[in-house]
């Protein structure tokens, strides 16, 4: 797979979400404080099921990730590896998303979508989004205003999963995907 600028800059960008601690490397633990910081932005406590299957599912989320991109089988995952493993075809084709992130988008659901609609209004997504990568508040509502295709003030499961298809494997630079993870540093 050939990296443009555009898509290395995303790779860069995802690669900084996933490093909930900030210490350059992306490991469990990253994953670990992610499903712990969304689940108690949304008042559930670590035994609840709805906590603990969205962690298995974030936690299934790293386990492929890092047996496709830790090649020197330390644990963790530099940004050198990352990229790297998107290079040699980690991404073939979008609907490879489908078996690790619907299943997750399926357990952030059942966090997050307090009112039960199988959608995520605004304060449902600016709640997620802020504990789950720490986007900040006027960045979230600007990513959910473009997720939201049809005005409606909601997004749904197939909405997120377009959006994340897009993010890897569109070059459109105002398109869904580019700002899945809010804006992106120039």
């Amino acid at each position: 797979m050939h990296i443009t600028t555009f898509l290395d800059r995303k790779l860069s960008r995802r690669f900084e979400t996933y490093d909930s601690d900030q210490d350059g490397y992306v490991n469990r633990a990253d994953f670990e404080l992610a499903a712990s910081r969304t689940t108690a932005a949304f008042g559930l406590s670590p035994d609840d099921r709805r906590a603990r299957r969205f962690q298995e599912h974030l936690l299934g989320v790293w386990d492929h990730l890092s047996a496709m991109t830790d090649t020197n089988d330390d644990g963790r995952i530099s940004v050198d590896e990352y990229k790297a493993a998107f290079a040699k075809g980690l991404l073939e084709r979008p609907e490879a998303f489908d078996d690790i992130y619907v299943p997750y988008l399926d357990a952030l659901m059942a966090v997050a979508d307090h009112d039960g609609d199988g959608q995520l209004g605004v304060d449902e997504y600016m709640r997620w989004t802020t504990a789950w990568i720490d986007l900040p508040e006027d960045a979230a509502r600007a990513v959910h205003a473009r997720l939201d295709h049809d005005g409606d003030g909601l997004i749904g499961t197939e909405d997120l999963l377009a959006a994340i298809r897009a993010y890897y494997f569109s070059e459109d630079l105002d398109g869904p995907g580019a700002w899945l993870l809010g804006p992106l540093d120039d």
